[in-house]
């Protein structure tokens, strides 16, 4: 699946990341230059982060109504910080200073994900919605029968993921769905108070806050984010006329009609986001290659303290340090039995140094297993900026942050795997290629049409352009324009289906997945390149290069300390983000789908 992994940095200047700090003791001097204002930002929120960082990854761990309370305010007392350090810092408008403190000042204004309104009563009601949100989503269950009968998140995933059972899908999705209906209200609440505080700073809505993120124009964000989704849809449109026919012939044609959208729940994930998850089904050459990486971590004894270990050897095999001893002793990487926690995958820095964490429910599964590369290229990521100043302590932009790791899961080759004794040896061969090749689709590709509308939706909600009488209507409506999928079910406005998405009532762009799908590609390109490899994309490992790896780390430590078109020239060579990686990864699996698609009626 792709690693959304929430990058949980807690930074001012972080677009990627809900910052939650505390709120500054002192009052701002009135004489010092735009230049000495800027370092002692960057020290003040050094210093207070530790706050934040420690009531969020609380909450996150262990949640109750006291680890809400402490969150929210901690979270309140930072808006409160936000907005007067940027009510303060236009007292610099139009004065001299160094380009790197005029970096940070730009980078300031874009500093939370949701800010808040001036009016404190306000302020509090916007901190304690979010942390509520949070907190209703990470423990809310399904009980078809009672108490005894209640399913979590986790385990309602898996029936997406392991049953082949119409029926029993459709009872899991309706059941998660349904859970997410008390967060509507809250939700309606949130984005009236949000949008009030980015108005506050100047931006139209906070939609319009979001995409100025990115070193351009929001206008031209919005053209360039349609712009990359133009060059891969075809591959998307490819991929779903051929998984559409092969679940028609699993589940009938009545349930799954030409021409006609795929129902939801038949796409062994959630949200049908990816559909990896049924290979079994969708498989083109069975029984050619062994990809069953979960019978051998069953078999092999692998639990979360090991596949992390794997995890780690690989960074450490492309010269990238050794994890500190604290990433140990800290990290939650399964499940606790005694409380309620936030099994969303996350990677935390907490201190802006070493003390950094992942907090995930592990299962000994591939999908954890990759999972956990991705994390740690949060983590790695941390600890390559960790010596630039405070608010250029993000990736370059936050698809940047996503991306490191998800190019570390495309060196998880059959070839990699074989490494490490987790598949069988063996010599590719045509089929085992498209093999390969449709279970990597089956993530990165049917993934791209939800990374984009996730936010599409959210932009449209921002701007007033959907109003919550039609949030669930609108969010079907773009889920069927892009992924071509619909509801199982007959759904209402009574429902609030985006909140069974955690990226929603946590209110975490999502944008950022879109992006790093068609930049990791970019990345790997090039990183092959350094490497030396030669043979098709798709083959190449960069897992035991030096060379490579010091590349990439000269990329990460530059953090966000310029324009991410610079940084993306240092390491790929050009300055634009471009999909053509992507399509010369996949061009053999596009070729065999377009031959089996021919005389099948596509589209929907």
């Amino acid at each position: 699946m792709i690693r959304e992994g929430i990058c949980k940095a807690r930074r001012a200047g972080v677009v990627a990341c809900i910052a939650s700090l505390s709120v500054l003791p002192a009052g701002f001097a009135t004489a010092e230059t735009a230049d000495e204002f800027v370092a002692r930002l960057n020290a003040e929120l050094a210093a207070i982060g530790l706050e934040s960082a420690a009531a969020g990854w609380t909450q996150g761990t262990y949640i109750t109504v006291d680890t809400q309370l402490l969150n929210a305010r901690a979270n309140e007392r930072f808006l409160e910080y936000f907005s007067s350090a940027v009510e303060q810092a236009r007292k610099f408008e139009g004065q001299s200073m160094s380009p790197s403190s005029r970096r940070a000042l730009d980078l300031l204004r874009l500093g939370v994900s949701a800010p808040a309104p001036d009016d404190p009563l306000k302020r509090a009601e916007l901190a304690k919605l979010a942390a509520g949100m949070e907190a209703k989503y990470g423990s809310a269950t399904w009980c078809p029968q009672g108490p005894e009968s209640c399913r979590n998140e986790i385990q309602l995933k898996q029936v997406l993921e392991t049953s082949r059972n119409y029926d029993e899908l459709l009872a899991a999705w309706r059941g998660w769905h349904d859970a997410a209906r008390p967060l509507r209200p809250d939700y309606v609440r949130f984005v009236e108070l949000a949008n009030e505080g980015a108005k506050a700073l100047g931006f139209a809505d906070l939609g319009v806050m979001w995409r100025s993120g990115y070193d351009m124009p929001a206008d031209e964000f919005t053209r360039e984010a349609a712009r990359l989704y133009g060059q891969v849809e075809p591959l998307y449109r490819d991929l779903h006329c051929y998984a559409r026919g092969r679940l028609a012939q699993k589940y009938g044609a009545d349930k799954v009609p030409v021409g006609k959208p795929i129902p939801a729940h038949l796409l062994g994930n959630m949200w049908a986001q990816q559909w990896d998850a049924i290979y079994d089904l969708l498989e083109p050459y069975p029984g050619v290659s062994d990809l069953d990486v979960d019978a051998a971590l069953e078999k092999q004894g692998y639990d979360a303290v090991r596949m992390m270990k794997s995890a780690e050897t690989f960074y450490q095999s492309i010269a990238f340090p050794k994890l500190p001893e604290t990433f140990w002793e800290r990290s939650m990487l399964t499940r606790p039995r005694d409380r309620d926690v936030q099994c969303h995958p996350s990677a935390w820095h907490m201190d802006g140094k070493q003390d950094v964490r992942i907090k995930m429910c592990t299962r000994p599964l591939q999908d954890d297993l990759r999972t956990m590369y991705h994390e740690l290229g949060h983590v790695y990521y941390y600890l390559w900026y960790q010596d630039q100043p405070f608010i250029f302590q993000t990736g370059a932009h936050d698809g940047f942050h996503e991306a490191v790791g998800d190019t570390v899961n495309l060196s998880m080759t059959p070839a990699y795997l074989a490494k490490i004794g987790l598949v069988p040896p063996a010599k590719p061969s045509p089929q085992a290629v498209i093999n390969q090749q449709m279970k990597m689709a089956l993530e990165k590709i049917a993934f791209l049409p939800f990374g984009k509308m996730i936010d599409e939706w959210r932009w449209q909600v921002f701007s007033g352009a959907v109003q919550p009488a039609d949030y669930n209507a609108a969010w079907w409506a773009l889920r069927e324009k892009y992924q071509g999928v619909a509801p199982p079910v007959e759904r209402t406005e009574a429902d609030f289906d985006p909140g069974a998405k955690f990226h929603i009532p946590g209110n975490y762009p999502y944008t950022r997945y879109f992006l790093s799908s068609i930049l990791q590609f970019q990345f790997q390109r090039a990183l092959c390149d350094e490497a030396g490899v030669e043979g098709p994309l798709a083959e190449c490992s960069i897992y035991g290069n030096e060379a490579a790896g010091r590349k990439f780390g000269a990329m990460l430590a530059k953090g966000a300390s310029q324009p991410w078109q610079d940084t993306l020239h240092e390491l790929t060579g050009t300055r634009a983000m471009d999909a053509s990686a992507i399509l010369e990864y996949f061009a053999p699996l596009k070729a065999w789908l377009e031959q089996q698609n021919e005389g099948q009626a596509c589209g929907w």
